[in-house]
């Protein structure tokens, strides 16, 4: 429950800084980062290229400037970029893919949000007089409009290897890699062992207040250092950001099973009321439910919950989604259940 007294189970997004991290914040070394002085924020920079198992490590505000300047990282006006169809690059970045890279989108609806290389493959496109070259692909882990769905660790290995062997890089959109790891059982590490390029998000269900990180090859981490000069990326003190930052690295990967958990009971529990169909498997910290058995739209029922203290955002006129994270415990879900079976009945 927020300090406003609602269950917000809009997004992780939402979740406010542990008072671990608001200690740190508070008694953060700070230096000017642009001038890369700043020593925690090369603190954090250092520790997440090593849990990434990259050479380096960019801290930027958000994560569609970890996106942007990946992508950019990679490609030339005019080319192209296979993402899946429902990705957050492609859905949620105000076609920064076009507007920042000069680039267009090749989209591919895939099982679940979960690509595959024979998919990914029959897509590329070689250099010629009609059609826009291949540049890049790129890979969402989880999977955030399908559901919070994670890509396997050998899927994720297999299009990596292809789109190198083809001439290729990959870009990883990992703003919830933690959540993919702590559901497959293995390292981020070896999530991302292929990707070129991967960004992830403090701010989700890490509970840091602000930031994302972009990991890869030293070379074109310092290119995307200038990349985020020209978006405005630029910080001076941030190490107060970074100081949590490091916190959310260190601390809170380890508790993400319980917001999986959460999330698992909430959906087994809405499947029972007859209005709902949750659409997809869950497999990590979100639910994507269908109401259109109950003749209600989407926008209606958030409307309702939010009158009785619950917070679930709309995708669509038939779905809604919901996240599990560190501040809605248990029983915050009970009683959104609750809430939400009174609503549709």
């Amino acid at each position: 429950m927020n300090e406003t007294g609602f269950i917000d189970l809009r997004s992780d997004t939402v979740t406010r800084p542990t008072a671990a991290m608001r200690r740190a914040m508070a008694e953060a070394e700070v230096g000017d980062d642009v001038y890369g002085e700043d020593p925690t924020i090369n603190r954090l920079e250092r520790r997440a290229a090593e849990i990434l198992g990259k050479q380096a490590a960019l801290f930027v505000p958000s994560g569609t400037m970890g996106n942007t300047i990946g992508v950019k990282l990679h490609t030339r006006h005019g080319q192209e970029v296979i993402c899946e169809a429902r990705s957050h690059l492609l859905e949620y970045e105000l076609a920064m893919l076009a507007w920042f890279s000069g680039c267009v989108g090749r989209p591919v609806r895939a099982a679940g949000g979960v690509l595959r290389w024979e998919q990914v493959k029959q897509e590329i496109r070689p250099l010629g007089p009609h059609r826009a070259p291949t540049a890049l692909i790129e890979l969402e882990n989880t999977h955030n409009m399908a559901g919070g769905t994670v890509t396997p660790l050998e899927v994720m290995t297999e299009i990596c290897d292809g789109a190198h062997n083809a001439g290729l890089k990959v870009h990883l959109d990992g703003a919830r890699i933690f959540n993919a790891a702590a559901h497959l059982g293995t390292t981020v590490k070896d999530l991302c062992a292929g990707a070129d390029t991967v960004m992830f998000c403090l701010s989700k269900g890490l509970c840091a207040p602000v930031g994302s990180l972009l990991a890869g090859e030293e070379e074109a981490i310092a290119r995307g250092r200038l990349y985020r000069k020209r978006l405005g990326g630029g910080m001076r003190q941030a190490g107060v950001l970074a100081a949590a930052g490091l916190i959310a690295l260190e601390e809170m990967p380890a508790r993400l099973g319980e917001d999986h958990a959460n999330a698992r009971f909430m959906a087994e529990e809405m499947a029972r009321i007859p209005a709902v169909r949750i659409v997809h498997r869950v497999e990590t910290n979100l639910v994507i439910f269908d109401i259109s058995a109950a003749g209600m739209a989407a926008s209606e029922l958030s409307r309702k919950l939010k009158e009785r203290g619950v917070l679930i955002n709309p995708i669509d006129q038939r779905l809604l989604r919901l996240a599990t994270h560190h501040d809605a415990p248990r029983a915050a879900c009970e009683r959104a259940l609750r809430v939400i079976e009174e609503c549709l009945h």
